[in-house]
């Protein structure tokens, strides 16, 4: 079985990537300075010339990109090349103002698929597995990504896209699919369904999963892999990056691994824009090194993590970017304090509770109101309110103790929270903030 699917440059030195990175960033600045004449302005306002960028050193000297940039520009002011020299485009599933499209040449779809082939062989593939892809497909980058991944590798590949769960079920196990790819709430969906319909872990031929598109815990991934008897890889990627595949897990699960050689990464201090020093916690920052149609320089993810460079014993030499703690963005500030929904998994799972929850955030009289609908599973559901009441004071206290607020806990009988078949929504703000 395969290690790496790129050996050569994914256990490259030091030196040799950043060898790679000063040769792509000084091309890739001169591309985006000639054919973008929005990011030309932003440069040309800060007094900066595609000559003054020798090597990536220099990055920190370019303007920022940030999300309403790219809405400003819809759909075609950040293109770089000419329209007929694009073949497809993916969109974010943005639920406000104009969408993000993507363009991709030829070219950027071979560097995404490469990229999905390294993540797969990370996480124990070759072309003799059976890849169930139930990420969504169409405009959503995570279908497409995985099931290019796929096939550059060999695998053979079941473009299920998502939802129709008795449909997947019926094809992993028929199929004896071994790899599965979708978001970390859906895979919990498919555990649950599997364990209803009398299978054991043992009964399928899974040996490892692709999980990402949407924020989850260490509690949530051992759920996971208890459920479904697999290892269970995290992913991650940006629709205005290229997709799943910037950077991924491998065997060791101690962060993933950024393909340096296409993607740049850097850590800001989200106020000032300062750049951190490794190991430092900031906002998440990617310059597209190679991608011709749609290459976003010093683009801002609003993703909070660290960056580490310490050895792997995988073997691969890429720096390694922490699972995101949360959004610069999306953080609930509540009462001043600032609360992120993987915090309240967190304690949910390590107390014993199902990860099907609603977070409801509202504001009653000029103070903030936190209420938390939690899911039973049918072992811990009772019709004693004495009891209930207890659980519900109990699971109170352990958030407070996380949160440093005190949020109301409303317990509700199994199956009453609606199961995601995608990308899961946990948070409903009805306070008026703008």
């Amino acid at each position: 079985m395969p290690q790496y699917f790129q050996p050569e440059i994914e256990t490259a030195s030091r030196d040799e990537i950043i060898r790679i990175q000063n040769e792509k960033i000084v091309k890739q600045v001169r591309h985006v300075y000639d054919n973008v004449a929005y990011y030309r302005d932003l440069m040309d306002k800060k007094g900066v010339k595609p000559e003054d960028i020798k090597g990536i050193e220099d990055i920190h000297k370019l303007p920022f990109l940030k999300k309403d940039d790219l809405r400003e520009c819809y759909p075609y002011g950040l293109l770089a090349t000419d329209l007929k020299d694009c073949v497809r485009i993916h969109s974010t599933s943005g639920t406000t103002g104009k969408r993000v499209v993507a363009f991709y040449t030829h070219h950027d779809i071979d560097l995404w698929e490469e990229c999905c082939a390294r993540a797969i062989v990370a996480a124990g593939g070759s072309n003799e597995d059976v890849v169930q892809v139930c990420y969504g497909y169409g405009l959503f980058t995570g279908g497409s990504g995985l099931d290019g991944g796929s096939h550059k590798l060999g695998c053979l590949t079941l473009p299920m896209s998502s939802g129709n769960t008795d449909r997947q079920i019926q094809f992993m196990m028929d199929l004896n699919a071994t790899i599965l790819c979708c978001t970390p709430s859906y895979a919990a969906f498919i555990a649950e369904s599997l364990k209803e319909r009398g299978y054991k872990p043992e009964d399928n031929k899974l040996k490892a999963g692709i999980f990402g598109a949407e924020p989850w815990t260490e509690e949530m991934r051992q759920q996971i892999e208890e459920g479904l008897g697999i290892k269970a890889y995290d992913i991650y990627g940006l629709t205005e990056t290229s997709g799943p595949g910037v950077a991924f897990e491998c065997s060791e699960q101690t962060g993933m691994h950024i393909n340096e050689d296409h993607f740049y990464a850097e850590i800001i201090d989200p106020d000032t824009g300062e750049v951190l020093p490794e190991g430092e916690k900031g906002e998440l920052v990617f310059t597209a090194l190679d991608k011709e149609a749609f290459p976003l320089l010093r683009y801002r993810t609003r993703d909070i993590c660290v960056l580490t460079r310490g050895k792997c014993s995988c073997g691969r030499t890429h720096v390694k970017m922490c699972k995101p703690m949360g959004r610069s963005d999306d953080m609930l500030i509540i009462r001043g304090v600032n609360v992120f929904p993987s915090q309240i998994e967190t304690v949910l799972l390590n107390e014993g509770y199902s990860p099907n929850y609603m977070i409801y955030v509202d504001r009653k009289n000029n103070t903030d109101t936190l209420d938390i609908d939690v899911e039973l599973s049918p072992e811990r559901f009772s019709d004693n309110i004495a009891d209930m009441q207890e659980m519900e004071k109990k699971l109170a206290a352990a958030m407070r103790t996380m949160l440093g607020i005190g949020p109301k806990i409303h317990l509700v009988p199994p199956k009453t929270i609606q199961r995601s078949e995608g990308k899961a929504v946990r948070v409903v703000d009805n306070r008026k903030l703008h």
